[in-house]
């Protein structure tokens, strides 16, 4: 019988899967200086997701499409590794510097990011993170710090927090070697976590290993993004809160042409991008944003 599956999109956490044996296939880079607008055929902000049918073939043709997307990510890795380390300081430093003007960060007042790790060579995060957490916004005579939300990863079921953090020793090492904050602060007191808390993000600051300007984004595979960003988006629509803007953070290395990244449940679009070239805007918040 078929029917519709309408699903939403993410991605993984920072585990490194062993990838089987398999041809590669070509990457074919799209150029980062060139910051196009999105395809008419990106769906509005409010039905970002994408629409699948469902037949007596969709497991073969999913199986096919997660093989795709392994061939993918070793090839997407090995061209990571291949990166110079010069080139890549120099568009970490650009990356964060483009995010730190951008309106929608200076305007945004509590929001998610990652914690980057060198190992997994994620686009560094860390002179954001100390802005975030040292420098107060400013308005009228009271002073505003943005609230913070950093990953913690519970378990190896693809489940992910984003806990409140106030500053860097906030962070510790967990068995990967990655950092993450403690579930309790220095007074022993538990951490808010962002889906119990009274008010909204603005906007979420995502890894990945591949994107186009379509808005796909490839994880990792291990599914802990994909799982948190669909249980946040279903609680903002709950509480009728808008929904964060979505913007990943890419090498240009990282972007690729359009159709070149599989699309499989639970896939969600981002809205935006931001690579050494500038930003991306990909959905209709993201332009109205700018």
């Amino acid at each position: 019988m078929s029917g519709r599956l309408v699903v939403a999109l993410m991605t993984k956490w920072c585990t490194l899967p062993t990838q089987p044996a398999a041809a590669p296939i070509p990457l074919h880079l799209s150029r980062p200086a060139l910051l196009r607008p999105p395809p008419l055929y990106a769906p509005p902000r409010a039905t970002r997701t994408i629409a699948m049918n469902t037949t007596n073939q969709d497991q073969d043709s999913l199986d096919a499409l997660f093989k795709q997307k392994r061939i993918l990510r070793s090839n997407v890795r090995k061209a990571l590794k291949s990166m110079d380390p010069t080139l890549r300081s120099h568009e970490d430093n650009a990356i964060q510097n483009i995010v730190l003007e951008a309106p929608w960060f200076k305007s945004c007042q509590r929001l998610c990011a990652y914690i980057s790790c060198s190992a997994l060579r994620e686009v560094d995060t860390s002179k954001l993170l100390s802005e975030i957490l040292q420098s107060p916004l400013k308005e009228g005579d009271v002073q505003l710090r943005k609230k913070l939300y950093v990953p913690r990863v519970e378990d190896k079921n693809s489940h992910m927090r984003m806990l409140n953090i106030s500053c860097i020793d906030d962070l510790v090492a967990n068995s990967m070697n990655i950092l993450e904050p403690a579930p309790v602060d220095s007074g022993g007191n538990e951490r808010e976590d962002v889906m119990q808390a009274s008010d909204p993000v603005d906007l979420l600051l995502l890894p990945g290993l591949a994107f186009d300007r379509s808005g796909r984004r490839l994880g990792r595979g291990g599914g802990y993004y994909d799982t948190f960003l669909t249980r946040y988006q279903e609680l903002a629509k709950a509480h009728n809160w808008n929904q964060p803007l979505l913007v990943a953070l890419s090498y240009s290395t990282q972007i690729l042409d359009e159709g070149v990244i599989p699309i499989t449940p639970h896939d969600v679009l981002v809205d935006a991008l931001v690579s050494p070239a500038g930003v991306i805007p990909i959905s209709p918040a993201a332009f109205d944003s700018a």
